[in-house]
């Protein structure tokens, strides 16, 4: 019994060990052709909101902490990321069609007002992305400012979902 146990061991030591030669690809990139900011004004205030709560999971440019060196912590984490960016991703934000940057200000706006971004799972660590209220006001004013800018400059139906056939 005590051979199988010390054969299970080492197999399971083997695997962790071996894990950490596969890493995933970082999420790091200078190019800021298409970030949010080539199309719209981003006060420094809301950039150092939206740099500290929201860049790392939905910019393409992550701040890795330390433990994300250790897998399979570095891949959960790189899941999260690719979720994140996935939804929306303020990187990517001026290739999206007008309609989806309209409709996406809006649920940052909603998300953050009902406390479900910041994830609460990253704020436990990062209590730097705690939003204070004022600071989700801020964020809010913003939002509405950009989306009725948006909505001046672009016909409605644009920004309307179509409506789909039955």
């Amino acid at each position: 019994m005590k051979k199988i146990l010390k054969f299970v061991a080492i197999g399971i030591l083997v695997i962790v060990v071996g894990a950490q030669f596969i890493r995933p690809t970082k999420n790091n990139t200078n190019d800021q052709t298409k970030h949010f900011s080539t199309l719209y004004p981003l006060p420094d205030s809301i950039e150092a909101i939206l740099r500290v709560a929201c860049y790392d999971c939905h910019s393409n440019n992550t701040r890795y902490p330390w433990y994300s060196e250790i897998q399979p912590v570095g891949w959960w984490l790189n899941g999260h990321i690719q979720d994140g960016k996935h939804d929306l991703n303020f990187s990517e934000f001026a290739s999206y069609r007008i309609r989806r940057q309209y409709r996406k200000l809006q649920q940052v706006s909603d998300l953050v007002e009902a406390n479900e971004m910041p994830l609460p799972a990253y704020t436990i660590i990062h209590k730097d992305a705690i939003l204070t209220q004022q600071q989700k006001q801020l964020l809010s004013a913003w939002v509405k400012s950009t989306r009725d800018s948006i909505a001046v400059h672009t016909p409605a139906d644009s920004l309307k979902q179509p409506q789909r056939r039955p």
